[in-house]
């Protein structure tokens, strides 16, 4: 089972990273992303959009970038202690998606599909670097 968790954490980790790649692409090149919902226009160019003078969006490839690289090193050095380390530190991405899904819904009051589906992949890490920790229950 753990290998499969790990395994889940490499693809979901990836998949996360092309998305935020994706959009601090279009940041730098100036452009809107195509977008399914009416919202990515006002999401991808609010205020909520650069922290610190950097976007968002390249934060969150930096983010994706060393889960995947971090997992992808458990993976090849075999132990557990790198991906529980790994999985401690999902909460970050996890908390940082609450808080931007709130700014989307209550602040911007429109919706990113890319933001969206960051916020979905980065609960899954945290689901999945949850359930590494878990110790399986014995059996009488």
């Amino acid at each position: 089972m753990k290998r499969g968790i790990l395994i889940a954490f490499i693809a979901v980790s990836f998949a996360g990273f092309l998305d935020a790649a994706f959009l601090a692409l279009e940041h730098f090149l100036n452009r809107i992303p195509p977008c399914g919902f009416n919202g990515c226009e006002v999401v991808t160019t609010s205020a909520y959009s650069i922290v610190f003078g950097v976007p968002v969006a390249l934060l969150g490839a930096i983010y994706y970038f060393l889960m995947f690289t971090g997992a992808v090193f458990a993976w090849q050095k075999g132990g557990d202690s790198y991906f529980r380390l790994l999985g401690r530190a999902t909460w970050i991405g996890f908390l940082t998606s609450l808080w931007f899904i709130y700014v989307q819904l209550f602040v911007i009051n429109a919706f990113c599909m890319y933001c969206i589906f960051s916020a979905l992949t980065s609960t899954t890490l945290f689901v999945l670097g949850m359930g590494w920790r878990r110790k399986p229950k014995m059996v009488e």
